[in-house]
């Protein structure tokens, strides 16, 4: 067996029963520890956005600015490419996994948020600095500290794969088939405009975020917005057609080979939270540098993501994919995204899923850079951010020109393990989310009964 094989195998461990029941199990459990509080209280998380705190509260970014960095770092290729990996290796079916795991993952959201707020502390340099690494080691019994490691560790590797070296190749790929541009070209590019964001550490991140989030989602939302109401006649089938792929068998057709029950969950868990990052922990350690000193208000906001980024985005990636067609001809990946919208919206809808992809991955690449930094600090102490800032600049021209079979598999097994440490603390730390949590909102009522 070769290291591939054996990666492989390990992968599918990793993401097979256990943690995808884990994933969901833990966001079911804390939804109703919660009371649903993150699915009836959107409005609340919204509001929360602009909400201007009385007092003076500590943190580097605003509420809004952070919210964009963790999105920055979700709406990447998963939102183009993994939505059609889904559906390519599990049926139309894989989509409701999808819904299902963005729906229970707000309630995992939000408690990763809290926590981040709750148990964040000030570096070496009076920065803010917090994430699971942080509520494992301040929140929990000294017993449980190695998880803290374990997660940094896992963190750490898996951020030079998810974050950096598969987006890049995935806009070489693209941009590379399309225009003819030379790889390494276009990887030294994006290297270039990296640097420039990412040398300036979490200010200039969110600052960058907050402005292009809106703009590329907006571009990409309307786009399939207009493809599907192009066809709006045919949606109750195409949702018909989820629903029951969900529960039974997808049949081979055409160049699709046919999907199993199992098949569809596995690769619409997996791809749900490859695209939103509910249970991964990733996203706290954008949400502690907040400038709030409210637990409860800067969950509401995180708990946003999964709405936005998979209940959002890729449901209109999915509709559009499955009302073109193309999903039958045995197209896979960013490939099958572009076909469909190119069919459905000729010439314009191939040029939106570049743009998009482009930026998404972008995007995504300067909001990893700060999640794998915080990783190696918590390991290395300061002294390793400019390193590591260096060396994340460094590998994306690599990224660009090398296949990336081998990284994407060391990625995805390091992706799994990175929840496993965070879904334990989520666990043992829930009482403590769930009576603060009744804290502080009946302090809010009481307040605006006043």
């Amino acid at each position: 067996m070769n290291f591939t094989n054996l990666l492989n195998d390990i992968s599918g461990l990793v993401w097979g029963p256990i943690t995808l029941s884990l994933l969901l199990g833990v966001g079911i459990y804390l939804t109703i520890g919660l009371k649903a509080f993150p699915i009836t209280n959107i409005n609340f998380g919204f509001k929360s956005l602009f909400r201007k705190e009385k007092k003076q509260s500590d943190g580097d970014i605003s509420s809004f600015q952070s919210l964009m960095t963790a999105l920055s770092a979700t709406v990447g290729t998963g939102n183009i490419a993994g939505v059609a990996t889904a559906i390519f290796l599990g049926g139309p079916g894989a989509i409701f996994w999808m819904w299902l795991t963005a729906l229970f993952g707000m309630a995992t959201k939000y408690c990763e948020a809290f926590l981040a707020i709750y148990f964040r502390e000030k570096n070496a340099n009076g920065n803010i600095v917090g994430g699971p690494m942080y509520y494992i080691k301040n929140g929990l019994d000294q017993k449980y500290h190695f998880l803290a490691y374990l997660f940094a560790v896992f963190g750490m590797i898996a951020a030079f794969g998810i974050g950096n070296g598969v987006q890049v190749n995935s806009v070489t790929q693209v941009v590379n088939n399309e225009f003819g541009i030379s790889k390494l070209l276009i990887g030294l590019s994006v290297a270039l405009l990296v640097g420039l964001v990412v040398l300036g550490g979490i200010k200039s991140i969110g600052n960058i975020a907050s402005k292009l989030v809106p703009i590329m989602s907006i571009i990409y939302v309307v786009g399939g917005l207009f493809i599907i109401l192009k066809n709006a006649n045919v949606v109750p089938d195409i949702f018909a057609l989820i629903i029951d792929s969900a529960f039974n068998a997808t049949a081979a057709s055409g160049g699709f080979a046919g999907a199993t029950v199992w098949a569809a969950i596995r690769f619409g868990v997996s791809r749900g939270v490859f695209s939103n990052e509910a249970g991964l922990g990733s996203s706290p350690i954008a949400h502690a540098a907040a400038k709030t000193n409210n637990p409860m208000k800067q969950g509401s906001i995180s708990m946003l993501e999964p709405l936005i980024d998979t209940l959002v985005v890729c449901t209109i990636t999915a509709f559009v994919i499955l009302l073109s067609g193309n999903w039958l001809n045995g197209i896979n990946g960013a490939a099958l995204t572009m076909s469909a919208f190119d069919s459905e919206l000729p010439v314009l809808g191939k040029y939106i899923v570049v743009f998009g992809l482009t930026l998404f991955a972008f995007s995504t690449i300067i909001g990893w850079s700060y999640y794998g930094e915080k990783c190696a600090e918590f390991i290395f102490g300061e002294k390793i951010i400019p390193i590591y800032r260096i060396l994340w600049i460094f590998i994306i021209p690599f990224g660009a020109i090398i296949k990336l079979n081998l990284v994407w598999l060391i990625a995805d097994v390091m992706n799994g393990l990175m929840a496993l440490p965070n879904l334990i603390a989520l666990l043992l730390l829930s009482p403590l989310i769930f009576g603060q949590t009744k804290k502080l909102r009946d302090s809010f009522n009481k307040q605006n009964e006043q």
